[in-house]
């Protein structure tokens, strides 16, 4: 009788994870620590996919609605209701309850987002799984919400957007099987439709479909399910191989391998799926972030056509941070395929040269560079070079016209089925502006070694902002024209517009002695540097006496759940970082950026996920943003607005951020959007 009782009581972190839930104010950080990917209890599923999807505490957003269920396709949603509700087990009472609230879920949605309804949509396999949590309709619509806005991706349909981003990523791990599908004109969106528009549920058994959701919805990460499915067409890998039946047969083959899945099978697709994501390239996720969430900004077209690129696209930035990491991760080999001339120049001092134009003009030449280059890719790997790297990066000039022998290289190496292809996305032109952006001259700072010339003297990277670029070109413009549209943004015609309006990134290196606040006197010190942090400018308006990350937390009491604002639909980005202090003080903080605001939020050490709102500033109060030479990675924000005597500065925050690179350019593209609006 004992062991029997002992059987049935719950395990400690279970019990953990019911008391966390049952006190309330639970985060997802804290349920993740408790679970650790264990299988999730069912009688605590529905709160902590309530709390996964943020949805804890939200109103009922029907109640605003008359709850008519009058669409020209009504029809076909009461129908597809009902054969949901027909597959569930429950008394017929209550079966009339819940047929109503799922049809007058998926009629409000059409209505308030403005969709006409279609059964291909597969809304009513996604609505499966939650109905089983028995959900009263409020959450239930919540729910179903949460995943349409930050699960399922924009253009989830035939030939769209999603499923070309799907093929690359399958081409970058699996060239063979890859090739293999497109040689039999297989696309993911003909098999891999309903996997992603149903996460799944349409094809797997309720209890494996919320295994699977109960891994993915802690996640929080929308890419992740990309993942999923391309560890299903690796297992599959080999069947898919040997297949000789017709394409049909094939296709209805795909589909429907997700219903192999058993309950058992779910971790180790999981731990699979992490490890082919540890082996993907940033880039991945952060070129194509607006394939998720309700921004409005999402909506546009993207300037990259996806069914037209030859492999994944990995940006400058990603590279060169990739290389100084340590530890596992993405490391590139990069591959110089410019012209001769262009290299000895000025190139990436890591990259290795290989001349496109010798693939036509000397193909015997252009075989034994190819076979040199692998060598020396595994001799780099092998030494621990910081050139070495798994992954071949191959960049070009960045002229679609010069770059026609590159794509042909690319090819080359795609039909051998080297898996690991890449390119850099831009070319050296967008090398060079990267590094412009983020000002680097001089051997003296951290990023300056990587720009070399074998013709006798070191091309200026500066050159390629208020100048012709070493390659005959400007690659300046978008400089330029960010400093025009915050003259006109600023309208201080009496600040000349080189020297005094905005240098978005600049070094400066003067130290100035600060006033220290006494709420400031706690924090780690950043490398032991006292006040080298504090901006330094000559200039005439740099009057950063104010600083408004001065005040003490008891100044600014609102207290909110970082990983509740991360996950919010109008977060953009986020920076973890540091706030830093003019004594050099650290504190842990996120900066959080919106289409107008952007927030910092301080990490609280004793109240694990929360943190204080720090700082609100509107991103068109950015007059400038600043770096350290000697520390790039430390930035400084100037807030402040313009008069007829010039600009005024009004506050000043300085931050510590990781990858300050991606950082500025990301939030200087937010201000150029902002300003954009202004202007129109």
């Amino acid at each position: 009788m004992a062991e029997g009782e002992e059987a049935l009581r719950p395990s400690s972190w279970e019990k953990d994870l019911a008391d966390a839930l049952e006190e309330g104010g639970c985060d997802l950080e804290t349920v993740r620590n408790i679970i650790q990917g264990r299988q999730l209890p069912a009688d605590l599923r529905a709160k902590v996919w309530k709390i996964a999807l943020n949805v804890v505490g939200k109103g009922d957003s029907l109640a605003s609605w008359d709850g008519s269920l009058d669409l020209p396709e009504q029809t076909i949603i009461h129908k597809d209701c009902q054969e949901l509700i027909d597959q569930l087990s429950m008394p017929e009472e209550e079966k009339s309850v819940l047929l109503l609230d799922i049809e007058s879920i998926i009629t409000f949605y059409c209505k308030s987002r403005n969709i006409k309804y279609s059964s291909c949509l597969g809304w009513i396999h996604l609505l499966k799984p939650l109905v089983h949590l028995r959900l009263p309709c409020s959450d239930l619509y919540n729910c179903f919400y949460a995943i349409m806005n930050k699960f399922i991706p924009r253009d989830c349909f035939m030939k769209g957007r999603p499923f070309h981003l799907f093929r690359l990523l399958l081409q970058y791990h699996e060239p063979e099987l890859c090739s293999f599908l497109d040689t039999k004109k297989m696309t993911p969106d003909s098999y891999a439709l309903n996997w992603l528009g149903s996460l799944f549920s349409c094809y797997c058994s309720t209890e494996v479909t919320q295994a699977i959701w109960d891994g993915y919805l802690q996640q929080a990460d929308p890419f992740f399910i990309y993942f999923l499915m391309l560890i299903i067409l690796v297992n599959a890998k080999d069947t898919i191989l040997a297949q000789e039946s017709d394409k049909e047969e094939m296709i209805k083959f795909l589909e429907t391998s997700p219903t192999n899945l058993d309950l058992e099978d779910i971790e180790d697709l999981f731990s699979l799926a992490q490890y082919y994501c540890s082996k993907t390239p940033a880039s991945f996720r952060k070129d194509n972030h607006s394939l998720f969430g309700s921004s409005l900004l999402g909506l546009k077209d993207d300037d990259t056509d996806l069914s037209q690129a030859l492999c994944l696209a990995v940006s400058v930035s990603e590279i060169l941070q990739a290389n100084q990491q340590q530890g596992e991760g993405v490391r590139f080999f990069v591959v110089d395929c410019r012209p001769a001339e262009q290299y000895n120049a000025g190139h990436l001092s890591t990259a290795f040269h290989l001349d496109s134009d010798l693939m036509l003009q000397n193909p015997s030449e252009f075989a034994q560079s190819v076979k040199s280059l692998l060598e020396a890719q595994k001799q780099s790997i092998e030494s621990g070079s910081v050139a070495g790297g798994e992954h071949l990066c191959f960049m070009g000039s960045g002229r679609e016209e010069e770059d026609m022998y590159m794509n042909m290289v690319l090819a080359h190496f795609l039909q051998k089925n080297k898996e690991y292809v890449s390119i850099a996305k831009g070319g050296f032109m967008a090398l060079q502006q990267h590094l412009a952006d983020i000002n680097v001259e001089g051997p003296e700072n951290g990023y300056g070694h990587w720009i070399a010339s074998t013709s006798g003297s070191r091309s200026s990277i500066n050159s390629s902002v208020d100048g012709d670029s070493p390659n005959g070109s400007s690659d300046g413009k978008g400089v330029k024209s960010l400093v025009n549209k915050m003259t006109v943004a600023l309208k201080t015609k009496s600040v000349n517009v080189k020297e005094k309006v905005i240098s978005f990134i600049e070094n400066t290196s003067t130290p100035v002695d600060r006033h220290v606040s006494s709420s400031d006197r706690v924090g780690k010190p950043y490398r032991g540097v006292k006040p080298v942090f504090s901006i330094g400018d000559e200039e005439e308006y740099d009057t950063d006496e104010i600083d408004s990350s001065s005040m003490s937390d008891d100044d600014r009491k609102e207290v909110v759940n970082i990983q509740t604002w991360i996950n919010k639909p109008d977060v953009k980005y986020n920076f973890p970082c540091s706030e830093v202090k003019e004594n050099g003080h650290m504190f842990p903080s996120h900066l959080l950026v919106t289409a107008t605001h952007m927030y910092c939020l301080r990490e609280i050490p004793s109240r694990k996920g929360l943190a204080y709102i720090q700082s609100r500033q509107a991103l068109n109060s950015v007059v400038k943003i600043t770096s350290k030479k000697k520390h790039p990675e430390l930035i400084t924000f100037k807030y402040g607005n313009s008069n007829t005597s010039g600009i005024e500065i009004l506050a000043v925050e300085r931050y510590l951020i990781p990858n300050a690179g991606d950082a500025t350019k990301a939030i200087k593209q937010q201000i150029m959007k902002v300003l954009d609006a202004l202007e129109s």
